[in-house]
């Protein structure tokens, strides 16, 4: 407990970026949903690249999952693939070769949610509705973790905030502060992950229909 209490603590030392993030992220998010209302060919041909990864791709053994029901397989497969792939890989790792600049693929991830899950298609639409909650849990995971990627960068940029002297002193404590902001971004992800599972395999059928 006193593990998530350090990690909270921290987000409130930021707060001012932490709000920021939230604003910028979801914000993002809901702009590209309204771009697809206008122009609903793009989310056709960006649903069909998704397609053709679920079905040939990396991301086979989790539609396999899916598509058969298994719930645990699925919670675990979405687990995994969201914090490997959409936080650790694309978000830290990038920021701690280059200050910041994991930033910009947390940008682009919120814009592509918006233009892959508007509900500007009927079928989808009515899929949106339970998929909505999952959309602010694993999106609150990573605009933790892009929160990560700023302290980071910050106290390499500016060790003094830290009381460090020089940027590798700063750099180290920044990686320790971003550490124990990860204990928040590896909750979200797992209850996100519990819940998409059961929406998906059992609530979004009696929806749309999809089985």
């Amino acid at each position: 407990m006193q593990a998530l209490k350090d990690a909270v603590r921290i987000v409130k030392e930021n707060a001012r970026a932490y709000v920021t993030m939230n604003l910028v992220y979801y914000g993002l998010t809901f702009g590209a949903m309204l771009f697809v209302l206008v122009y609903p060919a793009v989310q056709e041909q960006l649903l069909e690249t998704v397609r053709k990864s679920f079905q040939h791709g990396f991301m086979k053994p989790v539609a396999s999952a899916y598509q058969g029901g298994h719930v645990f397989a699925a919670i675990l497969l979405t687990f995994v693939v969201n914090l490997l792939g959409g936080s650790l890989l694309t978000i830290t790792l990038p920021s701690l070769v280059v200050p910041f600049s994991g930033l910009t693929m947390g940008v682009l991830r919120a814009t592509l949610w918006g233009l892959l899950l508007s509900p500007g298609n009927e079928r989808l639409g009515w899929a949106m509705l339970p998929h909505s909650l999952t959309l602010l849990l694993e999106g609150q995971a990573y605009v933790l973790t892009m929160l990560a990627a700023y302290v980071q960068g910050k106290c390499f940029v500016l060790p003094r905030s830290m009381g460090a002297t020089t940027c590798g002193q700063g750099y180290a404590a920044g990686v320790r502060l971003s550490v124990k902001i990860y204990r928040l971004v590896v909750l979200f992800l797992a209850v996100s992950a519990v819940y998409e599972a059961l929406e998906v395999i059992y609530v979004v059928p009696l929806l749309t229909g999809w089985h």
